[in-house]
């Protein structure tokens, strides 16, 4: 009844002229002031994708600026995942700074090298030495292709991007962020969230990226099954569809490449085994929404980080029971609400019908959103690519064998050097044809030769999507056709091995040493005196053999 009486009295106010109290959205029983993962304290949300072809991807980052206590539960049958047994409360992690939900399924998951990037400029992360080591879980949905163009997907410099974009505030939701490419039981998904304060005044909070196998779609009436759960008219209007809407034939195949992910969140402090069992529990959200949920087609999977402070709820201390099951019961319940929003915000693209496209008399008296409850979710251009791949190559160049920086100048004798015209120069690893605009998922070549309407390069896997010299990219990488046969990087441009130092090196173990060898630090090579050397040091010993053997012949006789 109370959770009736406020917006009832609000109303009432609004009639009379006089202005509701600030604190009205953070009313318990009530939405959060966005009714956003972000009204949890401490979460912020950044979001990036393309939407112009052959691009349909995106990258979603769930950022907390102090490290949460972070658990995963994983219940599809084809997850593309990173970084989640760190969360076993078996193991010793104390908590993430970030969580990614992207997009390109097991490709897109290099995005959260980006993250782990911009995390590491800001020092966050895990003291480990003289610097951090940032804790980024990670899940992607299968998307791919979905654009136009199989290899244009996410890379490292999309997940650089989405940290930048964090901050508090509304969330975009829809055809935005991880959720760009998502589908739903045949119909267009996207990414929804919502939230709900406590009695106590805890917020719970959920994201999620709904591209399941199943379908949001009761078949009976072809209303929204998360309807039901809706939470102070927070879906605007949204009525039962028309019953000559409500066809079989309205119903397409479910695709059978699909994933559904989310993140819940809350302020209450748990331990590690209380947000494994947050991050359980929450699967119930998904299955009250979506039918069938789980599919061996499906990597359903869900992140529950806790942002509290103070003395945490324990699973197995009874006298927090009934706290963390209102906790856990809240965040399900809102996991479902989410998976309403993002079906309600989507928009029709390409084949993939939206449901309010699909069912327009649901959507008839449907209230559009107010301008500041739209949050952002900026579009990813060949400009904002280059620039954060500039930042991601700024590391520090690797050293060659003798510890200076391995760029040759122009004028250097490595430039000139034998070993730049040696057979390792046209071995078949670095005059290997593979094409890197065709070769699906090279680690080590780079797409940008293939022209796109937008400009932007696919890219692959290790590396960051974009211009030749990019991550992972050249010729010689390991992964674009094993190691370089003379131990040489074209990005890097790492001189062969040195030239004679090698030739020395080969004839000490008898020629047996390949193209790709190359003398470490510690090695001590003759590149002129090799051979002079060994023939005296032959000699040598030939003479004091044959002087032994008349010695011996001599005592005998």
């Amino acid at each position: 009844m109370k959770s009736r009486l406020v917006p009832l009295l609000a109303a009432a106010l609004a009639l009379a002229g006089v202005s509701a109290p600030a604190h009205a959205a953070d009313t318990p029983g009530l939405p959060g002031r966005n009714n956003a993962i972000t009204d949890v304290p401490g979460v912020q949300v950044g979001q990036v994708q393309s939407t112009r072809a052959p691009y349909l991807t995106g990258t979603t980052v769930v950022y907390t600026p102090r490290m949460s206590v972070t658990g995963v539960d994983q219940r599809g049958g084809a997850p593309a995942t990173k970084e989640t047994d760190l969360l076993d409360p078996l193991n010793s992690n104390p908590g993430v700074n970030a969580v990614m939900l992207g997009g390109s399924s097991m490709y897109g998951l290099s995005a959260a090298d980006g993250v782990i990037r911009w995390l590491e400029e800001r020092g966050e992360g895990v003291p480990v030495g003289s610097g951090v080591a940032p804790i980024v879980p990670a899940a992607d949905i299968y998307d791919l292709g979905r654009g136009g163009d199989f290899k244009a997907r996410t890379s490292p410099a999309w997940g650089y991007l989405a940290a930048e974009a964090a901050e508090e505030g509304p969330v975009r939701q829809g055809v935005v962020g991880g959720g760009a490419g998502a589908r739903a039981g045949g119909l267009k998904g996207g990414v929804g969230t919502a939230s709900v304060v406590l009695d106590d005044g805890v917020v719970v909070g959920a994201i999620v990226v709904v591209n399941a196998a199943g379908s949001p779609v009761d078949p009976r009436d072809c209303s929204l099954f998360a309807a039901r759960y809706e939470l102070a008219g927070e879906f605007r209007g949204l009525q039962t569809p028309k019953a000559k809407e409500c066809r079989a034939d309205a119903e397409t195949d479910a695709l059978p490449m699909n994933t559904t992910i989310a993140v819940v969140a809350t302020n209450a402090p748990l331990e590690k085994a209380a947000a494994a069992r947050m991050a359980g529990n929450s699967h119930d959200g998904l299955a009250r929404a979506i039918s069938p949920i789980h599919t061996l087609g499906d990597g359903d999977t869900i992140f529950a980080m806790s942002t509290g402070t103070g003395t945490p709820l324990r699973v197995n201390n009874p006298a927090d029971s009934r706290r963390l099951n209102q906790v856990f019961n809240a965040a399900t319940d809102t996991l479902a609400r989410a998976v309403g929003h993002a079906m309600l915000n989507d928009r029709t693209v390409g084949t993939a019908t939206s449901y309010c496209d699909r069912y327009p008399s649901a959507c008839a008296k449907l209230a559009p959103l107010p301008e500041d409850k739209l949050g952002e979710a900026p579009e990813v251009t060949q400009a904002s690519v280059d620039a954060a791949e500039q930042k991601l190559d700024s590391a520090p160049p690797i050293p060659n064998a003798s510890g200076q920086d391995a760029s040759p100048s122009p004028t250097s004798p490595s430039s000139t050097s034998p070993s730049s015209t040696s057979p390792s120069s046209t071995s078949p690893s670095s005059t290997s044809t593979v094409p890197t605009s065709t070769a699906p998922g090279g680690t080590g070549g780079d797409d940008a030769t293939t022209p796109t309407p937008t400009g932007l390069a696919p890219g692959s896997t290790g590396q960051d999507g974009a211009g030749p010299g990019s991550l992972g990219a050249g010729a010689g990488s390991t992964g674009a056709g094993g190691t370089e046969a003379a131990g040489l990087t074209d990005a890097a441009g790492v001189s062969a091995a040195g030239a004679a130092g090698v030739s020395a090196a080969r004839a000490v173990d008898g020629g047996a040493a390949s193209d790709g060898f190359a003398p470490v630090a510690s090695e001590t090579t003759y590149p002129s005196y090799g051979g002079p050397l060994t023939a005296v040091a032959l000699l040598a010993a030939a003479a004091v053999a044959a002087s032994l053997v008349l010695r011996r012949r001599r005592v005998t006789a």
